[in-house]
């Protein structure tokens, strides 16, 4: 049956993809170089003193460029300073705290998936709910009317492109399809990496949520690197790339549907991972590169500066004098107050206020972020 982009795509094939994808040949030959930039991160993350501590500044870009996919906008000012808050006293603008969602779904899905060890239909549905704040909703009713339209800034605005599967039922079993195409490695033995571009593409197709896909999406992704021992951590940085060739990916999605062009879509998948790859390593190397340098100039200026307390420094553009103090425990906000002095004394911050609040912002890392 011929697709009809007004009508639910009720009739989505399953998978595998009938096409053999994973034997082309221009297709495995962008595989290799993909697979060889994305070990690249692997081993620069074990460099990383604190692994965890810095990806979270890298997960925070992540964050910032995956909700700008779907036009949600945010300064750097605003999210680095809604970043040294929690999401719960925040009082971040609507857009600043999509963002700090999105970062909070990441890790809720890295945490399920080390609890469970693998991705599941709950993984997704806790994933999805993380993103949008909310506990209650789920996978769309029968009754969701959902369509894709054109936005109101593009030519011929409103016009449906694309109309997702409608019915509970049936978006129930396109879900476990597509799980059991990414889990059983026996009955679909391809690499990983090829099938993280097929099961992006399908996932976005089922488009299991009224709103959101997107986001849970591209988490998914690294996710489903971390699960196939592809990545260690949740630190590539995808979506960049995405934004930076934001009409391609829409293209290329279009173009599975309609015609069933598979190839250009996984390439550019392949190519979006190798570019992120790349640039995830420049970011490392260039934080790993200024905490060293950082923390030798402040050791011979400070006596109290340790290799601990710069990679707190480290550890998010914006700081607040309560992340050191907890370190150290210091109650007295008048030391603390007096240390930070010496750090701005030093150059090794600077202070910002905002209203009643007062940050110190570490510039060398906000210029690497940018």
């Amino acid at each position: 049956m011929a697709y009809d982009r007004n009508k639910p795509y009720n009739n989505l094939p399953l998978l595998p993809t009938k096409d053999p994808i994973h034997q082309d040949i221009e297709v495995l030959n962008k595989l290799v170089s993909a697979s060889r930039a994305l070990a690249t991160v692997n081993i620069n993350i074990m460099r990383l003193p604190n692994p965890l501590m810095l990806v979270n500044t890298i997960a925070l870009q992540e964050a910032k460029e995956s909700t700008a996919i779907e036009n949600i906008f945010t300064t750097d000012d605003e999210l680095y300073k809604a970043a040294s808050e929690t999401i719960q006293e925040t009082k971040a603008n609507t857009s600043t705290k999509e963002v700090l969602r999105y970062r909070e779904a990441l890790w809720a899905g890295y945490a399920h998936l080390k609890e469970k060890g693998r991705i599941d239909k709950d993984a997704i549905i806790d994933i999805f709910r993380a993103v949008k704040d909310n506990t209650t909703i789920g996978i769309r009713s029968d009754a969701s009317q959902t369509v894709i339209k054109r936005g109101q800034s593009e030519f011929r605005a409103g016009e449906v492109v694309y109309t997702p599967p409608r019915g509970t039922a049936i978006i129930e079993k396109l879900i476990a399809n597509l799980l059991e195409y990414m889990q059983n490695d026996e009955e679909y033995p391809i690499d990983p990496l090829i099938k993280m571009c097929v099961a992006h593409y399908q996932f976005e197709a089922i488009h299991p949520f009224h709103d959101g896909n997107g986001r849970t999406g591209r988490i998914l992704n690294l996710l489903f690197l971390i699960e196939k021992g592809l990545l260690l951590q949740p630190a590539l940085y995808l979506s960049k790339y995405i934004v930076a060739y934001k009409d391609d990916y829409y293209f290329h999605l279009g173009a599975v549907t309609q015609r069933g062009q598979w190839k250009n879509w996984v390439l550019y998948m392949l190519e979006a991972t190798e570019k992120s790859a790349q640039l995830t390593n420049e970011l490392i190397n260039n934080i790993i590169k200024q905490m060293e340098a950082t923390l030798a100039y402040g050791k011979e200026r400070i006596k109290w500066y340790t290799k601990e307390i710069n990679e707190l420094v480290f550890s998010q553009p914006y700081i607040r004098p309560s992340l050191i103090a907890d370190f150290l425990q210091i109650k007295s906000r008048t030391t603390i107050t007096a240390y930070f002095k010496e750090m701005v004394a030093a150059q090794i911050l600077s202070e910002k206020k905002v209203g009643r609040e007062v940050f110190y912002i570490n510039h060398e890392l906000v210029d690497i972020l940018a």
